[in-house]
């Protein structure tokens, strides 16, 4: 590994109508290092992403970079939709610096990794999203960048073409030198194929150093603020007299399509006087804040009784979450004697992220409905 490095980022900062996105933000890439940059959502990694593959610039602040950069952001970035998948191989190639002779030398072995051969004079627009980003991943593996920039994306493919991609991306660290970075919130694929990682928090660089030592510190990040389940400090409405004191959801930050979601929910009664018969609902809204499920103990028939001065604690136990991977949010509700006693909208968020719900080694495909069916088809 040269001692200089290929990538220097210094003091960069990025602000978006008064909001700092990033702060102050430096560190250091050498040849032939595959990056993780990891965090919550909002923490300020695509925006770091896009500065350095100049879709945007920075506020203030130095980036020196050296050789060819190959980003893939979004699904489909560079490529024109009425044009075959065989068009914009040579399209994106050429964007991305390379020449026809060169684009023509890879071009089978871009084909034949992203399996879409049988399309390839397809135009795009008649891809999936899943050919698509399979497509664009290929392109931007295989043009010998000196530096590739991999956001989320890889997540529209399925099981079996992650674990090409990851092996790729390893192959073109480890054996051709390259540099990579590597945004992912799979802490499975960042821990083996990312020797050294970073932290962002907010927009800060909070963390640097072995992979292992900051995965650590993510999710005891995570952990901690699960942990801050007070809700005294909420926007709430209702009369009061009985309100919600916290919420913890188990697991925040290993939530998969499928698996259990237990929600520890604690409230009180601040009068000094039995209420009986009080209603606590749940919804669950997605990242469009539209409503997609709702629990109530009315639906259960279930009957809560409060006693004087007294705190309640409940399981919400949900098993195998058919919900697709996505940012949901809690909003919390409490009725008593035909009054709102207690409303807290979007209370906690939590993320569920993708998996094999199917076992079938195919990822269900994001953003097609909000739901996974248990379902069959069958010839007849």
């Amino acid at each position: 590994m040269s001692d200089n490095p290929i990538l220097q980022v210094q003091d960069v900062t990025k602000a978006f109508g008064g909001i700092l996105a990033l702060s102050r933000f430096s560190f250091d890439l050498h040849k032939g290092e595959i990056l993780g940059i990891i965090g919550k959502n909002g923490a300020g990694k695509s925006t770091l992403l896009k500065i350095l593959s100049r879709v945007t610039s920075p506020t203030i602040g130095v980036i020196k970079m050296e050789g060819k950069v190959a980003s893939l952001l979004e699904v489909g970035t560079g490529f024109h939709p009425e044009l075959t998948g065989r068009e914009n191989v040579f399209l994106n190639g050429a964007i991305l610096g390379m020449t026809k002779n060169e684009i023509k030398r890879k071009f089978d072995e871009i084909v034949d990794f992203s399996g879409v051969g049988k399309y390839i004079d397809t135009p795009v627009k008649r891809y999936s999203s899943g050919m698509y980003v399979r497509l664009a991943f290929a392109v931007a593996a295989h043009l010998e960048p000196d530096i590739l920039i991999v956001d989320e994306v890889l997540a529209v493919g399925d099981a079996e073409f992650q674990r090409k991609a990851l092996g790729k991306m390893q192959d073109v660290g480890k054996m051709h030198g390259r540099t990579v970075l590597f945004v992912s919130h799979n802490m499975g694929a960042v821990q083996n194929l990312c020797s050294r990682s970073i932290l962002l928090n907010n927009g800060h660089l909070i963390g640097s150093g072995p992979t292992n030592d900051i995965i650590k510190n993510y999710l005891q990040l995570i952990e901690s603020e699960a942990n801050k389940s007070s809700l005294a400090d909420q926007k709430r409405e209702g009369l009061g007299e009985i309100r919600f004191t916290s919420i913890h959801i188990q697991n925040h930050h290993q939530i998969t399509s499928g698996s259990d979601l237990k929600i520890y929910l604690k409230f009180k009664n601040y009068t000094h006087k039995e209420i009986k018969g009080a209603r606590i609902d749940i919804g669950i809204d997605n990242s469009m804040y539209i409503r997609i499920a709702h629990l109530s103990s009315q639906t259960l028939n279930k009957t809560i009784s409060i006693l004087p001065d007294h705190e309640v604690e409940m399981l919400i136990h949900i098993e195998k979450l058919p919900l697709i991977a996505d940012r949901y949010g809690l909003t919390l509700y409490c009725e008593a004697a035909g009054q709102i006693q207690d409303w807290i909208k979007n209370a906690v968020y939590f993320d569920i992220e993708n998996t094999d719900f199917y076992h079938t080694g195919k990822l269900p495909p994001v953003g097609q409905g909000n739901i996974l069916l248990k379902y069959a088809m069958e010839e007849l």
